[in-house]
């Protein structure tokens, strides 16, 4: 009979093969679950992305931008006293001071203030567009991918219709066609009639690998209704290209809002955007540079944390790149 292992800091004996030590304090007699065991437990697919994606430094840095633009353009208040429509041609170019760390712009307005105001329109436009685009893309993508036949042709070449028109060209007609109305909804509206085509289309393709899968197969073995499969089964595992979009379409969106903005063309003069400020920083670009460099700033920033989110995002779902 082989000799049993004694490890030295317990005071149980095992015999080779069953190296897996038991501790003296156990009280259950039945021993502490080893660290490989833990690490290789079965996780689902999103404690998979989950878990990548928090290993990743880029996903805490881009988290912690778009955290503080969603505080900034929500809660405005809490990081400026000063009005952003509060403007003395007095302090037109102003340098800044203690209570005015960026200076005022040619209008003699707070560009500090302008900035952390100008976030709520721009992100309010960017996440309303998303809302709208992925809805619109995800039942039409939904509905062309899963039935197929006559609907994925009569939807496919309507979304063939809507892509034959470039995305800003067909934005700056119609805001043109309706200058006189515009505003947050409106600007939203048509971003939203041009931006949805994409959506649908990863939609229609994420359906079409879904839906001859083996569970979808046993649901509709036991009587499970189509429409139930479909919003059950089919778009849950469909899901990760649709949030990849959406997360990175939000810094697009946003970019669109400016560009109209700063065309004339979005949000009236009326309402704080970055766009709007951009644009009226063009006269002076040569004699003080920063009125234009700081909302551009705020503008790449907060773009730039959208796209690494979605990077981010997209490798941790993605199932061939995700080796652990």
């Amino acid at each position: 009979m082989p000799e049993p292992i004694i490890n030295p800091n317990f005071d149980q004996k095992v015999f080779p093969g069953q190296e897996r030590w038991v501790s003296d304090t156990d009280e259950t007699g039945l021993g502490a679950v080893d660290a490989v065991s833990d690490e290789s437990a079965p996780r689902s697919a999103w404690g998979e992305a989950w878990l990548a994606m928090r290993r990743r430094p880029l996903f805490w840095v881009s988290a912690v931008i778009i955290a503080l633009v969603l505080l900034v353009a929500f809660l405005p208040q809490l990081f400026t006293r000063v009005s952003p429509t509060f403007c003395e041609l007095s302090n037109s170019l102003g340098s800044p001071t203690g209570e005015h760390i960026f200076g005022f712009d040619r209008q003699g307005c707070d560009i500090y203030a302008r900035i952390i105001y100008g976030a709520g329109p721009s992100v309010t436009v960017g996440a309303l567009t998303t809302l709208v685009v992925v809805i619109i893309g995800v039942v039409f993508g939904a509905l062309a991918g899963y039935i197929g036949g006559w609907m994925d042709s009569l939807l496919s070449r309507l979304t063939d219709i809507f892509f034959a028109v470039p995305f800003v060209l067909g934005a700056i007609v119609f805001m043109q066609m309706f200058k006189d109305s515009r505003n947050i909804m409106m600007v939203v509206v048509v971003l939203a009639v041009f931006g949805w085509p994409q959506i649908a289309r990863i939609t229609r393709g994420a359906v079409l690998e879904t839906k001859n899968g083996e569970f979808v197969t046993a649901a509709r073995a036991i009587g499970v209704p189509e429409w139930r499969i479909l919003l059950t089964h089919v778009l849950p595992n469909a899901a990760a290209p649709i949030i990849v979009y959406a997360t990175v379409a939000l810094g697009t969106f946003i970019v669109a809002e400016a560009t109209l903005s700063f065309l004339g063309l979005g949000l009236p003069p009326d309402i704080v955007s970055w766009g709007g400020d951009i644009a009226k920083a063009q006269t002076s670009i040569r004699t003080d540079p920063m009125v234009l460099f700081i909302p551009s700033m705020a503008l790449a920033i907060t773009v730039l944390s959208f796209i690494m989110m979605g990077d981010v995002v997209r490798d941790a779902l993605n199932p061939k790149g995700n080796k652990r």
